[in-house]
């Protein structure tokens, strides 16, 4: 259940549920969502920060967005998926984010994987693969590890090409 005293949606979230209403597949809705992570990342590139961004969603809201902010922050852990965890618990004073889907535009590393679990998200949605660091599928598959006691459902590549250019184009950058 969410807290009542949280924002209204903004004109962009007015116009996805208005979408959802007319029936969009799983893929459809996905891809909607992500492109609200999308526009994180998007403000994480215009900030110097490596372009990964974040949204929480529960009850067809959104209730949490970020992106990275290690560099502004010095903080290591300060990963869009850690920020937006957070964020999620707070507005639903809650630690467990049972109901809620996380939409990250990069796989999520070892680090995010393990507090997606801590925290119970039971749906996470990612963008491009992280051959480096993907802890989901690349290089682990921590989400459907048998010896922890919880389990992630979990859909990749939704908007892969799209999210792996924002990262592909800032790395670009940064090496010329």
């Amino acid at each position: 259940m969410l807290p009542d005293e949280l924002p209204s949606p903004d004109d962009s979230m007015e116009d996805l549920l208005a979408a959802f209403g007319q029936g969009l597949t799983g893929e459809q809705t996905h891809a909607r969502w992500m492109r609200l992570a999308l526009e994180e990342a998007r403000i994480a590139a215009a900030e110097d920060e490596v372009p990964v961004g974040a949204i929480v969603v529960a009850a067809g809201r959104v209730i949490a967005s970020a992106h990275n902010q290690r560099e502004q922050l010095a903080d290591p852990t300060a990963h869009a998926e850690m920020i937006a965890v957070t964020q999620a618990a707070a507005a639903l004073g809650s630690w467990r984010l049972e109901g809620c889907t996380l939409y990250v535009t990069l796989e999520p590393c070892p680090m995010c994987a393990g507090a997606i679990l801590q925290a119970r998200v039971p749906v996470v949605v990612w963008g491009a693969p992280d051959p480096k660091a993907g802890a989901v599928e690349s290089l682990y598959r921590l989400f459907e590890d048998s010896r922890l006691n919880h389990r992630v459902d979990h859909t990749g590549r939704v908007l892969a090409e799209e999210c792996g250019q924002i990262l592909t184009t800032f790395f670009r950058g940064k090496r010329k």
